[in-house]
């Protein structure tokens, strides 16, 4: 088995990422397995606010956290926002989910990030532990402010 990487991805790996977003949805909403959409997937990667880190085993994707870099208003500095982790199940047992933790850790370092916010869907469909192993509760509730279009 080869070592996992990690780093920032674009839109060349476009393809790569729409069958790790369909598993995602998949496994989040329990229904019918979605098909890869790589035109959402590259429009994903090209988004302007929105950052993708992915983790790759040789050549293939097998991971993916998606982030965002945003102002702390009350440090005055920068706060990284962790929107979505996914790891394929069969890279679950290594430490995938850990190393995208770690790599987003160091970005966050380098650009001077207060902290790492983490929203974590309320219903997990996935195991608890992985979350409590990775980070800590954070002292603040999160709500949703529907808008209808």
């Amino acid at each position: 088995m080869s070592e996992v990487t990690f780093d920032v991805i674009g839109p060349e790996d476009a393809h790569a990422l729409a069958p790790l977003i369909a598993a995602y949805v998949q496994e989040m909403m329990r229904g019918a397995p979605r098909r890869p959409d790589d035109y959402y997937a590259s429009l994903l990667l090209r988004d302007r606010t929105a950052e993708v880190l992915g983790a790759r085993q040789g050549h293939d994707l097998v991971g993916f956290a998606m982030f965002f870099d945003l102002p702390d208003a009350i440090t005055g500095l920068r706060a990284g926002q962790l929107e979505l982790l996914y790891v394929l199940p069969e890279a679950r047992k290594g430490h995938t989910a850990r190393g995208l933790i770690d790599k987003l850790v160091s970005i966050g370092e380098r650009r001077n990030w207060v902290h790492l916010r983490w929203l974590v869907p309320e219903k997990i469909t996935a195991d608890v532990h992985v979350y409590e192993r990775l980070a800590q509760p954070a002292p603040w509730r999160s709500y949703v402010v529907p808008i209808k279009g």
